[in-house]
């Protein structure tokens, strides 16, 4: 007999609307309730998050089902889930708050009636960015909420409103931050916000060149910590050789200070650093329109160059190096006063 009062398994909709009501009991004060009450519904809570990561990713048994994923993402972005559970996150315990984030991160990549059904909750929801990107100023949170914000930024009107807030300027001292893996996935947002969107990008930093390269010039080119510049200048090769950043480009290479700082970068005892030190070097010697004060620079240096560029090897030969290190060499030896 018992077999026929057998509980009905609960569908997507029925778990995400439970979730939606134990993340609302798990945000709101304690009232008194019994410690076991609340202990067994943030249990309830637990595992109804691993159940909809299980829907989303699958797992040993059976491979994600869409017509189930989709349901799941439907009643997700219907009402306020992600809301609270950005909000409950640290409310959570350690497993629940990876579980969640996995979710989050997935969502925003299932359509439902192939739409991207996340991006115009995030869009009438914007101000959740500016919580998961406060989210690097607490050790406890900052790798979940990091992770949750690099995922929510693969739309593009998403990434534009991080780009054009306040915490954009922030991200400078986040990357410096003394915790590791704190500062690492701070840099790896940071990274994503400035070459995914290679419009959005190319927009922002020429509005915003002046405080921007200013930041990055005195903050991480010229940081004191090692990691921080080898980051740094990797990053400024792949901004400023993207064809969508042309303009941001000639303007960088027209200006002393920078030259300067890529000149004490090719000198650095590091191969990476210098390798991608030359990169952006190149560009500057290039220039076929270089300002006099540039070609001043250059040619007064030329002996320390062409020496230091003469003893300038990679481990592993490259022809294209080879090539590119040859024309600059060139390109110095010629120059002349102007």
């Amino acid at each position: 007999m018992r077999v026929l009062f057998k509980s009905k398994p609960k569908t997507p909709v029925d778990i995400v609307r439970q979730t939606r009501d134990l993340l609302a009991f798990a945000d709101s004060p304690p009232v008194d309730t019994r410690e076991s009450k609340r202990e067994e519904k943030m249990a309830e809570l637990y595992k109804n998050l691993r159940e909809m990561k299980v829907i989303l990713y699958g797992n040993s048994d059976a491979e994600p089902v869409p017509e189930a994923c989709a349901q799941l993402t439907q009643e997700f972005f219907r009402e306020n889930t992600l809301r609270l559970l950005i909000k409950s996150l640290p409310k959570l315990n350690l497993e629940a708050r990876k579980d969640a984030t996995q979710v989050v991160a997935n969502l925003q990549r299932q359509q439902v009636h192939s739409r991207l059904i996340s991006c115009d909750y995030l869009e009438s929801n914007i101000d959740l960015m500016d919580i998961l990107a406060a989210g690097y100023q607490d050790t406890d949170m900052a790798l979940h909420y990091g992770a949750m914000l690099r995922e929510c930024i693969r739309h593009q009107s998403v990434a534009k409103h991080v780009l054009e807030s306040p915490h954009m300027r922030k991200f400078f001292d986040y990357i410096q931050i003394p915790n590791f893996d704190i500062a690492a996935d701070a840099a790896a947002t940071f990274k994503e916000l400035l070459t995914r969107h290679k419009s959005t990008v190319a927009e922002f930093l020429s509005k915003n060149y002046d405080w921007f390269f200013a930041e990055y010039n005195s903050k991480l080119l010229e940081s004191q910590n090692y990691i921080t510049r080898r980051q740094a200048i990797k990053l400024l090769g792949d901004i400023l050789l993207d064809r969508s950043n042309s303009v941001v480009m000639t303007r960088y290479v027209r200006s002393r200070d920078n030259l300067r700082i890529m000149m004490n970068l090719l000198r650095e005892s590091s191969k990476s650093i210098q390798v991608d030190a030359f990169h952006v070097f190149k560009l500057f010697v290039a220039n076929q329109n270089k300002p006099s004060d540039i070609v001043s620079i250059l040619v007064a240096n030329r002996s320390k160059l062409l020496r230091l560029l003469g003893k300038f090897k990679l481990d592993k030969e490259n022809d294209q190096f080879e090539s590119d290190k040859d024309q600059v060499v060139k390109e110095i030896a010629a120059l002349e006063p102007k």
